[in-house]
């Protein structure tokens, strides 16, 4: 079953959703990939939400640019927990994606991670997931004192660098 569907409204924002992919991966988390559009193919878009969550899936991660429908429209199509992921594009890099996708109307709530912030949107999945799954919550606990002992590494690292 694949617990976590990640889905971009054109395959030009795979590079960007591509490191949620690899998040979930590294975690041993099932997911599903989509490329379909909010706009140009609503029906299908709907149509894939509404199996995906009778299949038994969890979350759904949805990047999108500039107008950035897609995030809210499977919000409204599900009541599973929609993580949207602006991606940088267009004339405001960005920002008006961000804009469109935190400014949900109340009811439809969409969390909303930073412009190109895949990798924490599949991390913000893992948590999710994790509060009914020891196993992924000790990884995610062995993920983050990994990510510790790199900076303390650095630190020592930029130390020895600045008194020699």
């Amino acid at each position: 079953m694949n617990k976590v569907g990640i889905v971009m409204g054109s395959d030009s924002d795979f590079p960007v959703m591509e490191e949620a992919v690899k998040v979930l991966k590294q975690f041993g988390v099932a997911l599903e990939v989509k490329v379909s559009s909010a706009h140009r193919t609503l029906k299908r878009t709907i149509e894939w939400v509404e199996n995906f969550e009778k299949q038994g899936g969890k979350i759904i991660i949805a990047g999108a640019g500039l107008a950035a429908h897609l995030p809210g429209v499977i919000a409204a199509a599900t009541t599973l927990p929609v993580i949207g992921v602006p991606i940088k594009s267009g004339a405001l890099g960005g920002v008006d994606a961000l804009y469109a996708i935190v400014q949900m109307p109340p009811g439809i709530p969409v969390a909303t991670v930073g412009i190109n912030g895949a990798k924490n949107a599949a991390l913000l999945a893992v948590e999710m997931l994790s509060l009914n799954d020891p196993a992924l919550k000790s990884d995610l606990l062995a993920y983050r004192e990994k990510m510790q002992a790199e900076v303390v590494t650095k630190d020592q690292e930029l130390q020895k660098r600045l008194n020699s």
